[in-house]
């Protein structure tokens, strides 16, 4: 790039800068911030959504692979799993459908996982998804843990009795029955709602004893990674191909289709933002070409080729998409590291505002002036920044002004010198 042209193009951006063009040129790159700001807020919080409820259900609920009714190679696979680099734990529990009945009356129904009590030192991710918030982890004897949904619903506490008055299992089970009783022994909080409601754990000899001998056992296995399930899932499948293995992407495939959804509709309105911000960005510079045209035709005389006349306008939405995105990216992730605090003042403002303005026109409104719960919810919700999002949205809002003003600058090659300069 020839020097005159970095020179030109930073003249034109200091004029405009002080100049007419001022507000325009301070839109612009505002534009962008905000738009590079919103959009990483917004895709850390969705992030943080998202992976809440996905790594409740990894952990807890499907793992990254399952083999179910593991009967046929049970010390086969076994072996095989722990020659995987990739294979972090392995988990053997039984699982039924069971109607609960509380010492005071309330019904409930669940989904009973029965487990080897050490998983919760074992599996790491298990311990941190379940999340105790009352009690501790004890599957001894009796001992069943549930989820804080099920305890409201139940007004159940640690201490209180449960029974599983009617249970799905083998042909040896009864189906009804009063003296299935555990107590609880601890409280837990997922990250996922669905499981909080319905799933409880006891140990694994307990789940043989009112689940029968012929009860389908369950193998969960846990990756280094959730991407590395394929790999393993195929070559599981090639040694023993008459087991049923299933991934984590098959298990809840509607629910992560769902979130897959959610993602690809944010993606396109960061498309339809930047367009916005493109679209005005483009009529800017094309009012600037018009009001440059002596300018512009001066440099032609003096030898200058259009290509390097473009080129300057180009470089001038550089400037503005560079500084824009820049700001935008350290607001955004300030903002997104920072979302509880953000969350909690914005909730404050709000009420406040609202508190004032009623209390100066209907002052007889003012006790049903709140806090808005879903603030409270947010800011419970920890934002995910994943880099490479932020990347993408950075480069968003860095090309779409470039773009802009490439376009934009191509009316230099329409103009007429000599016509340009016969009119002045």
């Amino acid at each position: 790039m020839k020097n005159w042209i970095s020179f030109v193009a930073k003249r034109i951006s200091s004029v405009d800068a002080k100049g007419k063009n001022s507000a325009t040129s301070l839109l612009s790159v505002l534009g962008i911030a905000f738009g590079v700001m919103t959009l990483i807020v917004v895709m850390s919080v969705m992030n943080g959504f998202q992976r809440n409820y996905i790594d409740a259900i990894l952990n807890l609920s499907s793992y990254h692979i399952r083999i179910e009714d593991n009967v046929h190679h049970e010390k086969e696979i076994a072996d095989f799993l722990a020659s995987r680099k990739t294979v972090s734990t392995v988990t053997d529990f039984l699982e039924a459908q069971s109607l609960i009945t509380t010492d005071n009356g309330r019904e409930g129904v669940a989904l009973i996982r029965a487990i080897d009590p050490e998983v919760y030192e074992k599996d790491a991710g298990f311990a941190k998804e379940l999340g105790i918030v009352s009690g501790k982890w004890d599957l001894s004897g009796d001992s069943i843990v549930i989820g804080s949904m099920m305890a409201r619903n139940l007004s159940a506490k640690v201490g209180s009795k449960i029974n599983f008055f009617a249970l799905s299992g083998s042909s040896d089970v009864e189906l009804l029955s009063r003296e299935r009783i555990f107590t609880v022994s601890a409280i837990y909080k997922s990250g996922y709602s669905d499981i909080n409601n319905t799933m409880v754990f006891i140990s694994l000899d307990k789940g043989y004893e009112i689940l029968g001998d012929d009860a389908k056992k369950v193998t969960g296995i846990k990756l280094t990674s959730e991407n590395a399930d394929r790999p393993v899932c195929s070559a599981l499948l090639e040694q023993f191909p008459e087991e049923n293995i299933k991934s984590w992407r098959q298990y809840n495939k509607s629910f992560f289709g769902a979130l897959r959804i959610e993602k690809n509709i944010l993606g396109l309105l960061v498309f339809i933002i930047f367009l916005v911000v493109g679209v005005n960005i483009y009529n800017g510079m094309r009012r600037l070409v018009f009001e440059r045209k002596t300018e512009i035709s001066l440099m032609a005389a003096l030898g200058a080729r259009k290509k390097d006349i473009q080129a300057i306008f180009v470089m001038r939405g550089l400037g503005s998409g560079l500084s824009g995105a820049l700001i935008g990216l350290v607001l955004g992730i300030l903002i997104s590291l920072n979302s509880s605090v953000v969350f909690s003042f914005v909730s404050k403002v709000i009420y406040w505002f609202t508190y004032g303005f009623t209390w100066l026109f209907n002052r007889a409104n003012l006790y049903a002036v709140t806090e808005n719960p879903m603030y409270v919810l947010y800011s419970d919700i920890p934002a995910r920044v994943f880099p490479l999002e932020v990347i993408v949205i950075f480069l968003f809002g860095l090309l779409a002004p470039v773009i802009a003003s490439w376009l934009a600058g191509k009316n230099v090659l329409k103009l007429n010198v000599s016509e340009v300069l016969h009119e002045e």
